[in-house]
Formats: structure tokens, C-alpha cells, sequence
């Protein structure tokens, strides 16, 4: 079932023309209510990060179900609103005992550096400008799974060279160390800001273990799932899977799980 869960949510990394994204996640038990896909859509790319409330066999039999569910909805609608409302109404007419979910979709169209958006109950991703200011994509709605008329907006941000995005589920921000100290928003922008100029996947995995670090000898109480979008700077050199702007699969490079410890409304979170 792990494999068949790691599998769904592949692939891990990948590059599209100015564009890196990378992503991953790390469970508190064997299954992970968290998930996370990328998907060609056209001539765009399909972000997707969920979180199925529950943790284990409980949340992870959900997920190919839910995930299905997404992407059918992502392919007929062009807008993100609609189409995590369609998965919401799908949801909710299942007369079983259904879960409730947390979910961010987003169409990257790496032509024009647009990403259009609809966050539905995930803590808001943090889009980290090169000038160092914070946005945070809060456009959407209320979890999905509850109310099947529940109305939901879509959001849209540009990314600039060297900007960039982290999806992330709730664990990470509510991870705890042993003062009982949350890691929060403001740690978060830190950390990932502190390798801003480092490639989607290095940042990645730096910011996963700034988590790990904070909490210390507290294990994880929620699983922790990141993606995280680069757009390149300008001064960045370029590998040569860079140049061509579509999606290919022989560009996707899987990488290991972490296993071990080491709307948009401008904030004022600093990061250096």
C-alpha cells in the first residue's frame, strides 16, 4: 500500500522549462493521510496538495479514490474554483461514511508564469518573492466533504525569476519541539527562504529538515508534506533538461524519501 501511495504521488521532481518543482512527504505512520500529484494538463501543469483528515489506513485507503476524483474534475475544468467544487459535490453526495479534506489546486502555465489557484482549507502557501517579500494564496473556499453547495474562488499570482512557492500541509507549520512551541508560518518563510537561491529540490529538503530540527526529540504529530515551485532566476545557470518548456517524463528524477531528522494579501514575514 506505501508503494502503491509513493507511486501515486510521483513524480517527485521534475523541471519545465524555467520552472522546478520538487515534493515530498513524510509520514507519522506506515500510510499518510497527505498527498501531493503533478500533472500535465494541455499546455499547463496541475499542482495538487490534499490532506485527508485522519492519519493511517483510515485516511490512506481514501486517497486513490480522491485523487481520482481531482484529477477527472482538473481535466474538465479550466478553472481551479470549479473544479475543486465538482470534486466537493462529488464528495459529498457519497452516502458512506466520507472524510473530510483539505485541498490546493493550481495550474502553472509556464508560457506566461501565471499560476491560477483554488485553496480549499490548507494552511495558505507562501509564495516567496525575490525581493523578499511574502504573498500568501488564500483564495478559495472551506474544506471539501461538508457542505455540497459550499462556494469556492479562484486566485492569481505571477511568478518573477527567482520567486518561489511552498505548498505545505498543516503538520509542518503545527509540528511541536519539547517546549511545546508550534513552528509556525514565520519559521517556515525563514527556513525556506534562507536557500531561496538554492534549486527547488535542495530547498526542499533543507526546509523539511529545519522542521525535523525544530521538533527534536518530539516525533511528528501530523505527517509533513511540502511542494515546493522555482521559477529560475535570470543568473541561474540552466542544466540542459531546462530549455525545452514542456512537461516530458524522461526529465522526471524520483528522489528518496526523507526518512531521517537532519485573495493573494501581502505579508510582512521577513526572511533573510
Amino acid at each position: 500500500m506505501q508503494k502503491l501511495q509513493r507511486k501515486l504521488c510521483a513524480p517527485r521532481e521534475l523541471v519545465s522549462g524555467e520552472f522546478e518543482i520538487a515534493g515530498e512527504i513524510f509520514p507519522v505512520r506506515h500510510l499518510s493521510g497527505d498527498f501531493f500529484k503533478v500533472m500535465q494538463l494541455d499546455s499547463v501543469l496541475g499542482l495538487i496538495v490534499g490532506d485527508i483528515a485522519g492519519k493511517g489506513l483510515s485516511a490512506g485507503i481514501w486517497q486513490a479514490h480522491l485523487m481520482g476524483l481531482i484529477q477527472r474534475a482538473a481535466r474538465k475544468h479550466s478553472a481551479p474554483a470549479d473544479a475543486v467544487a465538482d470534486v466537493n459535490r462529488e464528495l459529498c453526495q457519497d452516502q458512506d461514511e466520507r472524510p473530510l479534506m483539505a485541498l490546493f489546486f493550481a495550474r502553472l502555465d509556464p508560457q506566461c508564469n501565471d499560476l491560477i489557484y483554488c485553496n480549499a482549507g490548507l494552511p495558505a502557501p507562501l509564495l516567496l518573492r525575490q525581493n523578499k517579500t511574502v504573498d500568501r494564496l488564500e483564495a478559495g473556499g472551506p474544506m471539501l466533504g461538508a457542505m455540497p453547495q459550499a462556494a469556492f474562488q479562484s486566485g492569481k499570482v505571477r511568478l518573477n525569476p527567482g520567486d518561489m512557492l511552498i505548498a505545505y500541509s498543516d503538520g509542518v507549520t503545527e509540528c511541536r519541539n519539547s517546549q511545546d512551541e508550534e513552528f509556525e508560518i514565520a519559521r517556515l518563510s525563514a527556513a525556506a527562504g534562507a536557500v531561496s537561491g538554492a534549486s527547488a529540490n535542495q530547498a526542499l529538503f533543507s526546509t523539511l529538515a529545519a522542521v525535523l530540527d525544530f521538533a527534536d526529540a518530539c516525533p511528528p504529530g501530523d505527517d509533513l508534506t511540502l511542494l515546493v515551485v522555482r521559477r529560475r532566476g535570470t543568473t541561474m545557470k540552466e542544466s540542459p533538461h531546462s530549455r525545452s518548456k514542456h512537461f516530458s517524463a524522461s526529465r522526471v528524477r524520483p528522489t528518496s524519501p526523507l526518512r531521517q531528522k537532519k485573495a493573494d494579501r501581502k505579508e510582512t514575514i521577513p526572511y533573510n
